[in-house]
C-alpha cells in the first residue's frame, strides 16, 4: 500500500485537527476540549473493541497524569492515542502496556514491555516469551555460538543491583532463541537512540524498559508475522495523520529508536518482509 492510499484512508479527523491547532494557538481550545469535541470523528478510526467514550476517558486521564501532553499538537496526540487503541493497548496506566511521551510539541507513542508481550502472544507465532533481570548476586552464565546456553539461578536473598537483562522465546513450531544485554549496554543504547530517555518510563521504570529493549533484540530471530512487525515498528514514532490502520502511517520522528538493529522491514506497498540495507537505522 503506497503513501497515496494511506492518505486516502485518513479520516476527516485529520482535517478537523487543523482548525483545532489554530484555536489552540489562540488559547480558545484546550487539548481536553478538542478530544471531547472530536468523539464522533474519532469513532470512525477506532477498533470495534473500544468505544469513543472509553477512548476519551483514557485520553483525558493521560493528559491529567502528564501536564506536558497538553502542549503537544492535537494531531500528534490523537495519532498516538489512536495507535494505542488500534493495538488494543491502554497508554499511561499502571498496566505498563504503552506510553504517550511529550517531545517538544509532539506526542511520541511508545510500547511498554507488557504491551510488547501481549502483541507477541497475539501474533500466534510465539508459544513462550519473557525477559528477566539478573542481579549481581544471582548465579548467571551464558554462551552464544553453535551450542548456545543460558543459565540463571536467582539469589534467595540480597540479590544486589541489576547487572544483566535477557529475553527468551519459544515459537509454536519449536524454534527458540535468546538475547542478553548488560546494564551498560542498555543505557548506552537508550541514550543514543531514545529521545525520551531523560523523561518518562526510562526514568520511572528502567527495568521494564530494559526488558523491552532486550526482548526486541531477541525477537529479530523469531519467525514472526508481517502484521506483528508492523505493530512493533510503531514504537517510538511521531505521527499526525489518523487512519483506520495506523501501522501504515509514516513515522515523522527524525531519529528512530533503533532498539533492535533488525535485518528486516515491512514494505508498505506489498506487505513483504524485506532485508534492510546494513547502514540504515532500524525501525525496531
Amino acid at each position: 500500500m503506497n503513501g497515496q492510499t494511506v492518505n486516502n484512508k485518513a479520516t476527516s479527523i485529520t482535517k478537523a485537527a487543523g482548525s483545532a491547532v489554530e484555536g489552540k494557538k489562540k488559547g480558545n481550545v484546550t487539548l481536553k476540549d478538542y478530544v471531547v469535541s472530536m468523539q464522533s470523528e474519532i469513532a470512525k478510526a477506532l477498533p470495534k473493541v473500544m468505544t469513543p467514550e472509553r477512548f476519551t476517558r483514557i485520553a483525558l486521564s493521560a493528559i491529567s497524569s502528564n501536564k506536558k501532553l497538553s502542549e503537544c499538537t492535537p494531531q500528534s496526540f490523537l495519532a498516538a492515542m489512536m495507535n494505542a487503541a488500534q493495538l488494543g493497548l491502554e497508554p499511561n496506566t499502571p498496566l505498563g502496556q504503552a506510553y504517550l511521551i511529550p517531545y517538544k510539541n509532539s506526542c511520541t507513542f511508545q510500547l511498554g514491555y507488557k504491551g510488547l508481550i501481549d502483541l507477541a502472544y497475539r501474533s500466534g507465532e510465539v508459544k513462550t516469551i519473557m525477559a528477566q533481570t539478573v542481579y549481581e548476586n544471582d548465579e548467571f552464565d551464558f554462551e552464544f555460538g553453535l551450542l548456545p546456553k543460558l543459565h540463571h539461578i536467582p539469589a534467595k536473598s540480597n540479590r544486589g543491583n541489576p547487572v544483566w537483562f535477557y529475553a527468551v522465546f519459544k515459537t509454536v513450531n519449536g524454534g527458540e532463541g535468546f538475547e542478553v544485554m548488560s546494564v551498560e549496554d542498555v543505557k548506552a543504547h537508550a541514550k543514543k537512540y531514545s529521545k525520551s530517555y531523560s523523561d518518562g518510563p526510562w526514568q520511572t521504570n528502567f527495568e521494564e524498559m530494559a526488558k523491552k529493549t532486550v526482548l526486541k533484540k531477541a525477537l529479530k530471530y523469531a519467525p514472526i508475522k508481517t502484521e506483528f512487525v508492523r505493530q512493533i515498528e510503531t514504537d517510538e514514532t511521531i505521527k499526525s495523520t489518523i487512519s483506520d490502520d495506523m501501522t501504515l502511517v509514516p513515522n515523522e520522528n527524525e531519529i528512530y529508536e533503533a532498539e533492535v538493529e533488525n535485518e528486516y522491514s515491512v514494505d508498505p506497498a506489498t506487505g513483504e518482509v524485506k532485508e534492510k540495507v546494513a547502514d540504515q537505522p532500524s525501525l525496531l
